[in-house]
């Protein structure tokens, strides 16, 4: 088993990316929702710096698991072509353009409130819109929806893996193993 993804088993790389993933984007999650119950203040202000930083790392992440789909694409999915095959294919395809969007959308909000958007409290990044309440409200509205969606998706995914997987597909195997 190598680095790099063959006809019927994923690759070291492409197993590493989806649950390096996992792990990171349930924990944004988390802390997004912590933050969305929080009143912004001096003390939890770097939570704030933090939930930006890792959508970053979360943008970063998805664009390189893109590259590297390119340069070593996945073994075909397991199963009959039937309904639930295309479903599953419309979930993939939706969480990968929301973990654009998502991150991206963070940013535009950011940058609407007319504060400098900062990685690691270290690199600012340029704004993606002009400042304006109207905007900022927008893009954060934006992002809550997406991210609400993610969560159902992500939802379904998970949903749809382990019933795969007592189905003995051996979807899930193949994604944690590399094979069914």
């Amino acid at each position: 088993m190598g680095l790099r993804n063959c006809p019927e088993e994923f690759g070291l790389v492409t197993r590493a990316l989806h649950w390096t993933m996992m792990v990171i984007i349930l924990g944004q999650l988390a802390l997004g929702l912590r933050l969305d119950s929080m009143e912004p203040g001096l003390a939890n202000l770097w939570l704030y710096g933090l939930h930006k930083t890792i959508g970053f790392a979360v943008l970063a992440l998805i664009l390189i698991r893109i590259a590297w789909h390119l340069a070593s694409p996945p073994p075909p999915p397991l199963g009959p072509h039937g309904p639930t095959f295309w479903i599953a294919r419309a979930v993939h395809w939706a969480l990968y353009l929301l973990l654009i969007a998502i991150p991206l959308t963070g940013w535009a909000g950011s940058s609407a409130t007319g504060i400098d958007v900062m990685i690691a409290d270290r690199w600012t990044v340029p704004p993606l819109v002009e400042a304006s309440e109207e905007a900022e409200t927008f893009w954060f509205g934006l992002h809550d929806i997406l991210t609400k969606l993610l969560m159902a998706l992500i939802a379904l995914h998970i949903l749809g893996a382990v019933k795969r997987q007592i189905g003995g597909d051996g979807t899930l195997t193949r994604m944690i193993r590399g094979k069914a």
